[in-house]
């Protein structure tokens, strides 16, 4: 009896190894979990300093600030997985605010603004895409000149003025981006939560999420292997003008109007966001739980140091050099340099 008890203890304790070990060996996996103690001990360090950062009302509105990075941070994670980097995502997010905001102040039923502002988002979307799996542009300037683009139409659209108030006929597109609440949660936490379900299930379950690491971790093993690269480096810029698009119409809705500035760095955010995260920026590695726990340091940060009565610019150079450091963690691991030179 002793030795069968001995041994179900033992049958256990490896069952408890391999699912640790399981866990361990997802890609991307050790940096999450130590970004995630990293923000535990954040939220201590800013509960201590102001013991109102625990409050349900902040807590509610810190999620809510997040909401919108991890929503852009999961686009950009999926442009960075494979390789590239997406300069446009911002812009894209001032443009779906313009557009949006522009035609219901001129009386077009929100819905079908919300249509036809996604199909807008949509075509940026893929035109980045062709430019760069098609084209062979580098995907920073690719980007970087959508980025130009996508901005002059927002500016454009309503020749180069911010629009009027959307009017009480939106109420409904307001509740649904922003105001409302269901279940107790804000409906802009309740769409960050669905994209990032659906996102992460095509990235991590689906045949294409393959192809997206394969992408990132080798382009030509990936064509050997009959990896439709164009295809899947499209797909990827769409999810990202996407949730570009989403981050734009809840912008719409906060602010109850379109402005034409909307959008001005989150093309950092979504990168610090994915960095953070755990995403590298060389391609092949990183899942969307990192940029979860991204999304939630670059919140708690600007929540924290604000009621740490740190000023804005602090607060940017603190998440700057947290990217940088980030970044650069990553290529030396990825790089492996530290071996060489013991080598040397």
């Amino acid at each position: 009896m002793i030795m069968t008890k001995n041994k179900g203890e033992l049958t256990m304790g490896n069952d408890k190894q391999n699912a640790f070990k399981r866990i361990m060996a997802i890609r991307g996996m050790g940096q999450v979990i130590t970004v995630a103690f990293g923000l535990i001990v954040l939220c201590i360090v800013f509960g201590i300093i102001n013991p109102t950062f625990f409050s349900s009302k902040n807590i509610g509105n810190l999620l809510r600030q997040i909401a919108p990075i991890l929503i852009i941070g999961i686009g950009q994670s999926y442009v960075l997985i494979t390789g590239n980097i997406d300069l446009s995502i911002g812009s894209v997010v001032g443009m779906s605010c313009m557009i949006s905001a522009t035609l219901m102040t001129k009386g077009v039923n929100p819905l079908v603004a919300v249509f036809i502002t996604i199909i807008c988002c949509l075509i940026v979307g893929v035109l980045n895409g062709e430019l760069v799996a098609k084209c062979k542009l580098p995907p920073f300037i690719a980007t970087l000149g959508t980025m130009t683009i996508a901005r002059g139409i927002a500016q454009i659209v309503n020749n180069n003025y911010n629009t009027d108030s959307i009017g009480d006929g939106a109420k409904v597109f307001r509740n649904f981006f922003y105001y409302g609440k269901t279940m107790g949660l804000y409906n802009t936490i309740w769409i960050a939560i669905v994209l990032w379900i659906v996102f992460n299930f095509i990235l991590s379950k689906t045949r294409t999420g393959r192809h997206i690491y394969a992408i990132g971790s080798n382009i030509e093993a990936s064509k050997l292997s009959g990896v439709n690269t164009s295809v899947t480096t499209i797909k990827v810029y769409v999810v990202s003008a996407i949730c570009a698009c989403t981050v734009g119409l809840v912008t719409t809705a906060t602010s109850g109007m379109g402005t034409m500035d909307a959008g001005n760095s989150y093309e950092m955010y979504a990168v610090a966001a994915s960095v953070i995260g755990g995403v590298s920026t060389l391609g092949g590695q990183g899942i969307l739980l990192g940029t979860v726990i991204g999304a939630s340091i670059w919140g708690v940060l600007q929540n924290g140091l604000q009621f740490a009565g740190a000023p804005v610019a602090i607060r940017n150079i603190i998440i700057g050099i947290i990217v940088v450091v980030s970044v650069l963690l990553d290529v030396v691991v990825r790089t492996g340099k530290p071996r060489k030179s013991r080598v040397n």
